[in-house]
C-alpha cells in the first residue's frame, strides 16, 4: 500500500511538473510576440530616420523628415500591435478565412467571394491619387518590416493567435489597405437587411397598411405610398415569409445584423457658442465592440503639421480626429447604397437571366475555396448588370425570392475605381473645412457624415456616392425589384453637389445622431431608413440648453445616459396603471407589479449601471412589443429583437388606427392595450425573477448591460475567453447619447455589444486640452498590460490627452523606437 501511495505522488507531482512547464513553455512562446517599444532597428525603405515616441497610455507619435517615412513608420507600428487584427481583416476581404478556420467560415468566404471585393480593391489602387500611392507603398513597406523583423528574430510568429492557427504572412500589399476599407464599407451597410425584413414582413402581414406602424416612417416629408411585395414578386410564399429564421450569423461575418450596421453620434459649435471664442467639435463612432477595438490612437508629423486622432489597422489614415487646422468626425449616413434586384431566369437556360433587352448570359467565375483539413470547393460567382448574385441564405433572402428567380445586389461600394483612401489621406492635409468638403467628393463607400471644423467655421457634408433612381422606381429602393425592369435599375450616380451640406449654420451648431437630415422628395431624398428618432431629441435639448458651450459641455452631452425614449413612453402604457387598484398582499404578481410601477413611477429615465429602474423598463418594452406583434408575425417577430419606440408610440396613441395591434387575433375577447401593457409587466417581472432572483430595488441596470468586448477568434475558446474577453458593468442604452446597443437576443438581450469604441473632443481654443479615449487599449496582444489599459477609463467616461506638443509625447513614453535608414 505505501508503494503505490509512493507511487501516485510520483505520478501526481510529475503531472503538476509537467503542466507547469507547459504552461511556461506557451507563455515564453506567448511573450516572444510582446512588442519591445525600446529599440533601434535599421531599416531599408526609409529616405530618413523615424523615431515612434510611445506615450504613457502606449499611443505611439510618429516623428519622420517625409511624409512617406512617416506613413513608413505608421504601418510598422499598426504590425507591432495589431498584426493578427490586420491579418484577419484581409483574409475577411479576400475571402480566404476558411484556409485557417475549416468549414465554419466557408459561408462567410462564398459571400465575399461573391461579392469580389478584393479584387476591387486591386483595381482601384491605380485610381488614387499620386500621394496616396505613396502613402499605401510606404505604409505597406512599414508593415513588411515588423513581419521580416518578426521571421528574422523568431519574435513569436507576431502574435499569439498564430500559434493556433498556423498562418503564412504573406507581405502587405497596397490593395489590402483598400480591401480592409470595403469590410470596413460592408459591416456598416444596412438597407440590405432592412429590404429583406421589410419584404417579409410586407409577406406576413393579413393587413397591408400595419406595415407602416411596425417598420414606422422617420416624420417628415419625401415618403410615398410603396406597393405590396407581392406584387412586385409574384409567386414568393407567404409560409416562407413568416417562418422561423433559418440564418445566422455566420462565423467571422462581416455582415452586420440588423441594426448594428453603425451608428454614431458628432457635433460642432462654432466661435460665437463656444465659451473660449473658437470652435469645438466631439465625435463618437459606433461599431460592434470587439478586444482589442477596432480604433487604434496614433499621431503623425507630416509635412503640412501634425494629425492625431483614431485609425483602423490597416489603413493607412487618421480616420476621425484633428490636425493644426482642422478637425473632423464621422457618423453613419444611412444613405440608401443597396437596392436589391430580382433576377428571373430563363426557364429554358437558368444560365440566362432577364433583361430589358431580353435574356443576357451571366457573367461567371468559379472560385476555389481551400479549407483547413478537408478537402476544398469550387463554388460558381455570377453577376448580372445589377451586381452580383446572392446566396438566399443572406438575411434569409431565399425566403422572399419567388421560384425561378435569384437575387443580385447593387451597392456604391462595388467599384473598382473606389478613390475613398485618397480622400481619406487627403483629409490629413486639408487646409481648412472648405478645402476638406472639396476633396471629400473623393469619397465614394461607406457613405458617412463627416463633421468638420478649422479655427472659424463649422459644417456637416455627407459624402460618399448617391445612386441616381428613377423617379418611377417601382419599390423606391425599400423593396427587391424586378431588375428587369428598366426603371427600376440605377441611373449612375447623383452629383456631389446633391449631397446634404450645412457650413457655417446660423445657430452656430451641427450634429448628426444617425437622425434624419433632409426631406428631400424621392429620388433625392437621400434615405427612407434612419438610425435614430430618439437620441436627436436629447442632443437639442442639450444644445438649447447653454447659450455657449465649453469641451466639457460637450463631454456631458457625450456621456449622457437618459433616455428620451422612456421618458415619452412610460407614460403611454403606464397611463391606466399608476397608483390604480387596492392594496395587494405580499408575494403577489399584483403586489410585485405595484413596486416596479412605483419605482419607474419616481424615475427621471436615466440609464444609469447602478439603478434598477432601466431593467424593469427595458424587460417591460422588450416584452410587451412582443405581444404586440407576436399573434400578427408568428416567428417573424423574432427578427424584431429591439424596441421601435415609434411603433410603440403609434399604437398606444392609435394613429391611423394602430391601437388594432393590442387585440390578440386568436382570442374570443377583444383586450385592450392597457391590458396588453400589464400583462407585458407581469412577463417581464417574471422573466426578472427567473433570471436575477433578487429584490426589484436590488437589480442593477449593469449587470444586464455589460460591454462584450470579446476576441473574435478566441473569444469563445475555453479558458482561453477569460484571458482575451473584457467585460465591464455600463450605463447607457438603445436610445441614449452615451449609446450602448443591446444585444436583444437571448439569453441575455440586454448585453452591451455595439457603442462607441473611440470617442474625442477637440477645443481649437487650446488644441492640447482636447481628448480622446478607445474602448480597450492599444494592443492586441492579451498578455499586454496595454491590451485593456484604456478599457476601465472609457468605462468611467474619462480620456486621455490629445496634444500634439512632442515634449508632453516624450515626458512619460514606455518607450522610444529608432528606425534607421540603412
Amino acid at each position: 500500500m505505501r508503494l503505490v501511495f509512493r507511487w501516485l505522488v510520483r505520478l501526481a507531482s510529475a503531472a503538476i511538473l509537467l503542466t507547469v512547464l507547459a504552461v511556461a513553455l506557451v507563455y515564453y512562446l506567448a511573450s516572444r510576440s510582446l512588442p519591445d517599444y525600446a529599440k533601434t532597428l535599421t531599416v531599408p525603405e526609409i529616405t530618413a530616420d523615424v523615431e515612434i515616441v510611445r506615450d504613457n497610455s502606449n499611443v505611439p507619435h510618429i516623428f519622420a523628415r517625409a511624409d512617406r517615412d512617416a506613413f513608413f513608420g505608421l504601418g510598422y507600428a499598426h504590425a507591432q500591435d495589431r498584426l493578427w487584427q490586420m491579418m484577419i481583416l484581409r483574409r475577411t476581404a479576400q475571402g480566404r478565412l476558411s484556409e485557417l478556420f475549416g468549414r465554419r467560415t466557408v459561408e462567410t468566404d462564398t459571400l465575399i467571394r461573391r461579392l469580389d471585393l478584393y479584387n476591387l480593391a486591386r483595381a482601384s489602387v491605380e485610381h488614387q491619387t499620386p500621394e496616396t500611392l505613396d502613402a499605401l507603398d510606404a505604409y505597406a513597406a512599414g508593415v513588411n518590416a515588423r513581419i521580416d523583423e518578426i521571421n528574422a528574430r523568431s519574435l513569436g510568429r507576431g502574435a499569439p493567435e498564430f500559434f493556433l492557427f498556423d498562418a503564412r504572412l504573406p507581405p502587405w500589399q497596397p490593395a489590402d489597405s483598400l480591401a480592409v476599407i470595403k469590410v470596413m464599407a460592408l459591416q456598416l451597410s444596412g438597407h440590405l437587411s432592412e429590404e429583406v425584413l421589410r419584404a417579409r414582413t410586407s409577406l406576413a402581414l393579413d393587413d397591408a397598411d400595419r406595415l407602416a406602424d411596425i417598420l414606422p416612417d422617420i416624420p417628415g416629408d419625401g415618403v410615398a405610398a410603396l406597393p405590396e411585395y407581392a406584387a412586385l414578386a409574384p409567386g414568393a410564399s407567404r409560409h416562407a415569409a413568416r417562418a422561423p429564421s433559418e440564418a445566422r450569423r455566420a462565423f467571422l461575418s462581416p455582415l452586420p445584423e440588423r441594426g448594428l450596421a453603425g451608428a454614431s453620434n458628432a457635433w460642432a459649435a462654432a466661435p460665437d457658442r463656444s465659451a473660449s471664442g473658437s470652435t469645438l467639435l466631439a465625435g463618437d463612432p459606433h461599431l460592434q465592440l470587439t478586444a482589442p477595438s477596432i480604433w487604434y490612437l496614433a499621431r503623425l508629423q507630416l509635412s503640412s503639421g501634425g494629425v492625431i486622432g483614431g485609425t483602423i489597422p490597416g489603413i493607412p489614415a487618421i480616420m476621425v480626429g484633428r490636425s493644426e487646422r482642422l478637425g473632423w468626425a464621422i457618423t453613419s449616413s444611412y444613405l440608401d447604397d443597396q437596392d436589391l434586384h430580382l433576377e428571373e431566369l430563363d426557364p429554358e437556360d437558368p444560365q440566362r437571366y432577364r433583361t430589358p433587352d431580353g435574356w443576357a448570359e451571366f457573367e461567371t467565375r468559379r472560385s476555389i475555396i481551400e479549407i483547413a483539413d478537408d478537402q476544398p470547393i469550387t463554388v460558381t460567382l455570377r453577376w448580372t448588370e445589377n451586381g452580383p448574385v446572392l446566396p438566399g441564405s443572406v438575411y434569409d433572402l431565399g425566403a422572399i425570392t419567388p421560384p425561378g428567380h435569384v437575387m443580385s445586389l447593387a451597392w456604391t461600394a462595388l467599384s473598382g475605381r473606389d478613390t475613398s483612401m485618397s480622400a481619406a489621406v487627403g483629409l490629413m492635409s486639408a487646409e481648412n473645412v472648405d478645402s476638406a468638403i472639396e476633396l471629400s467628393d473623393m469619397f465614394v463607400a461607406p457613405s458617412q457624415n463627416l463633421t468638420l471644423i478649422d479655427d472659424e467655421t463649422v459644417a456637416m457634408k455627407t459624402v460618399g456616392v448617391m445612386p441616381r433612381r428613377n423617379a418611377n422606381h417601382q419599390s423606391k429602393g425599400r423593396l427587391p425589384s424586378p431588375g428587369w425592369i428598366e426603371n427600376n435599375r440605377w441611373q449612375g450616380r447623383l452629383p456631389f453637389a446633391e449631397n446634404p451640406e450645412f457650413v457655417a449654420p446660423a445657430g452656430g451648431i451641427v450634429g448628426n445622431t444617425n437622425n434624419k437630415v433632409i426631406d428631400r422628395d424621392f429620388p433625392r431624398h437621400m434615405s427612407f431608413e434612419w438610425g435614430d428618432s430618439q437620441r436627436v431629441m436629447r442632443w437639442q435639448s442639450m444644445m438649447q440648453g447653454r447659450e455657449v458651450h465649453t469641451r466639457d459641455s460637450f463631454i456631458e452631452a457625450q456621456l449622457d445616459t437618459v433616455s428620451p425614449a422612456a421618458r415619452t413612453l412610460l407614460p403611454l402604457i403606464g397611463a391606466d396603471l399608476w397608483f390604480t387598484g387596492e392594496a395587494a398582499p405580499e408575494g403577489t404578481p399584483d403586489r410585485r407589479r405595484a413596486e416596479a410601477l412605483n419605482l419607474l413611477a419616481d424615475w427621471n429615465g436615466e440609464m444609469n449601471e447602478h439603478l434598477p429602474e432601466p431593467l424593469i423598463y427595458a424587460a417591460w418594452l422588450r416584452a410587451l412589443q412582443d405581444r404586440l406583434i407576436r399573434d400578427e408575425l408568428g416567428p417573424l417577430a423574432d427578427e424584431y429583437d429591439h424596441v421601435e419606440p415609434l411603433f410603440i408610440e403609434r399604437v398606444f396613441r392609435d394613429v391611423d388606427g394602430a391601437a388594432v395591434w393590442c387585440d390578440v387575433v386568436r382570442s374570443a375577447r377583444e383586450e385592450t392595450c392597457t391590458d396588453i401593457a400589464r400583462l407585458a409587466l407581469d412577463d417581464a417581472l417574471v422573466w426578472i425573477d427567473e433570471t436575477y432572483g433578487t429584490q426589484l430595488g436590488s437589480l442593477r441596470w449593469g449587470d444586464a448591460h455589460q460591454a462584450t468586448h470579446d476576441h473574435p477568434v478566441l473569444g469563445e475558446v475555453p479558458v482561453l475567453r477569460y484571458f482575451v474577453n473584457i467585460r465591464q458593468s455600463t450605463s447607457g442604452g438603445d436610445h441614449t447619447l452615451l449609446r450602448g446597443r443591446t444585444s436583444g437576443r437571448d439569453p441575455d438581450p440586454f448585453r452591451n455589444v455595439h457603442g462607441a469604441g473611440y470617442r474625442g473632443v477637440y477645443d481649437f481654443a487650446d488644441p492640447d486640452s482636447s481628448v480622446f479615449i478607445n474602448s480597450t487599449g492599444q494592443s492586441g496582444h492579451f498578455l499586454s498590460r496595454h491590451y485593456d489599459d484604456l478599457g476601465q477609463l472609457w468605462r468611467r467616461g474619462e480620456y486621455i490627452p490629445m496634444s500634439l506638443d512632442p515634449e508632453l509625447a516624450r515626458a512619460a513614453s514606455v518607450g522610444i523606437t529608432r528606425l534607421v535608414a540603412d
